[in-house]
């Protein structure tokens, strides 16, 4: 999710589960060509597993990014063919390459080329006045018939024109059937499901239903507990630290981050929904929100949002 997956949301993340894949926010190719490729890459090695996800629509622009990236080690490259920003359209990639499955088709080849790590494309069951029941299964034929083998679905439709990105995360209705119909339709891919999806219980049903995984994104972000702690019971691990103890671990990385110049709000921002639906939550919110961006903001600050939930939790 772009300006939110950054790394320090990464390791936020990582600390409530440890089997769950986390993706980069989507960083386009020619930002990895033309940019600087450190800040655009670097993650902590903690991350793991975790993929890179890509933007763009020129095969040998991708191809070049993912040979740039391959020196970073990431487990997997993900094309992101299902965002629907004015800021990706205009740029001709995202959601609108629904539209030219065979351009997907040429960019996933050449990213392969690349790379000895698995290339995956996530993407939307169509845009605009598509009809998802035909376009759907006749992209995927044609990336499959490519190489990849593994495909993240948002079961949305995207208007890329007359809803904006947000409400293109929530009118377009859902249509989980059409998903699991791939699944059934395409037995030998790894068919993943994405939207809509706010609780470890929901997860669970899809999987239980034959689906091969589930892609968590803004509820992961906005109340992480609820769906990362105790995810990897879903891999039949008993590991579930509790929301304190997550808190306690990134002290070190704050600490660290601090000293090499950071702004505790860079971290801080990402954990703010750690305790949603806890009594004090709102505390810990105003605390952390009101003081994180000042000059000197440090751990002091973080024990004392940290007191506005034990205070009524103890």
């Amino acid at each position: 999710m772009m300006d939110w997956t950054d790394r320090n949301c990464r390791f936020f993340h990582r600390l409530m589960t440890r089997r769950a894949m986390l993706y980069t926010e989507m960083v386009t190719a020619p930002a990895i060509v033309h940019g600087q490729r450190g800040r655009l890459l670097d993650y902590s090695e903690e991350e793991h597993p975790v993929a890179l996800q890509l933007g763009g629509s020129d095969p040998q622009e991708l191809a070049h990014a993912t040979r740039l990236a391959r020196d970073w080690g990431y487990d997997e490259i993900n094309l992101n063919v299902g965002c629907p920003s004015d800021r990706v359209q205009s740029g001709c990639f995202g959601a609108v390459l629904m539209e030219r499955p065979a351009l997907v088709a040429d960019c996933v080849a050449a990213m392969m080329g690349e790379t000895d790590v698995p290339v995956t494309v996530k993407c939307r069951i169509g845009v605009d006045d598509q009809v998802p029941q035909e376009v759907l299964p006749d992209f995927i034929d044609q990336v499959a018939t490519a190489g990849v083998r593994h495909f993240i679905i948002h079961a949305r439709k995207a208007w890329l024109q007359g809803l904006s990105p947000k409400e293109n995360r929530e009118i377009p209705p859902l249509d989980y059937g059409l998903v699991l119909q791939m699944k059934r339709d395409f037995p030998e891919l790894v068919i993943c499901i994405n939207g809509g999806v706010t609780t470890l219980a929901q997860a669970k049903d899809l999987l239980d239903q034959g689906l091969d995984g589930v892609m968590i994104g803004r509820a992961a972000y906005h109340d992480p507990a609820s769906t990362l702690l105790g995810a990897d019971a879903l891999w039949g691990s008993d590991f579930a630290p509790d929301a304190f103890a997550v808190v306690e671990a990134m002290r070190p990385y704050i600490a660290m981050h601090l000293a090499q110049g950071g702004r505790l709000h860079q971290i801080t921002r990402h954990m703010l929904g750690l305790f949603t639906g806890r009594p004090g939550a709102r505390g810990w919110r105003r605390v952390l929100s009101d003081g994180a961006s000042r000059e000197g903001a440090g751990l002091d600050l973080l024990d004392r949002a940290l007191e506005q939930v034990q205070a009524v939790t103890v």
